[in-house]
């Protein structure tokens, strides 16, 4: 596995991958699920976030500490993206959104954009991609191709489960890229899917499979 990708072994995200796997949880639940693993994810994600000194007046005196000092910026890839974005807003609710739209061509298996809107220059010093599936990696590529056109300089990767040949095309294209997820499997489905998975992320989420 490249050095770049992180795997979470927290006993929590452990477990809570055993429930979204599970083919008997309901959208609800899985919804609920995406959004918990968002947060330790993306918390995991984001560890090295410049800080810089800063003072706050308590109640009973004066604290010294440290804020955040680079701007964080959340790109959830459509549809299936969408269900860790409110995960990663729970800890950074003043982080902006922008969505990128892809669709993978059931014949190619290649990524088709059909929507992007992008502030005409970058307004943030870190762009997190969100997806929860890295699967064959085509969509992660181009969403980050996109994002490098724009001009941003830093950019890192969290999703939820991957398979190998996913984290392997992604690191290949953009060995810069740090990659932050809960799980890997093994290998893909002649349809391109993640085995064993846990079937479509978007599908699962909102119902429609």
């Amino acid at each position: 596995m490249p050095s770049r990708v992180h795997i979470l072994s927290h006993p929590l995200v452990q477990h809570k991958m055993m429930l979204l796997r599970d083919q008997r949880t309901e959208p609800k639940k899985f919804r609920e699920l995406m959004r918990e693993i968002a947060v330790l994810v993306t918390c995991e994600a984001l560890t090295d976030l410049a800080t810089e000194e800063a003072t706050v007046v308590t109640p009973l005196g004066q604290a010294s500490g440290y804020q955040l000092k680079e701007r964080v910026g959340f790109v959830p890839i459509l549809r299936a993206g969408l269900g860790m974005v409110d995960g990663a807003l729970s800890i950074m609710p003043n982080a902006e959104v922008w969505h990128i739209g892809l669709f993978r061509d059931e014949q190619t298996l290649k990524p088709v954009e059909y929507y992007s809107r992008l502030p005409v220059s970058p307004t943030v010093d870190v762009c997190l991609v969100l997806d929860p599936m890295l699967a064959t990696g085509g969509s992660a590529v181009v969403a980050v191709d996109i994002l490098k056109r724009w001009g941003a300089s830093r950019i890192k990767f969290a999703g939820i489960i991957a398979s190998t040949e996913g984290v392997q095309r992604l690191s290949m294209a953009h060995p810069d890229v740090p990659i932050y997820l809960a799980a890997v499997d093994d290998r893909l489905n002649e349809a391109g899917f993640i085995v064993p998975g846990l079937g479509d992320a978007g599908d699962r989420q909102f119902g429609t499979g």
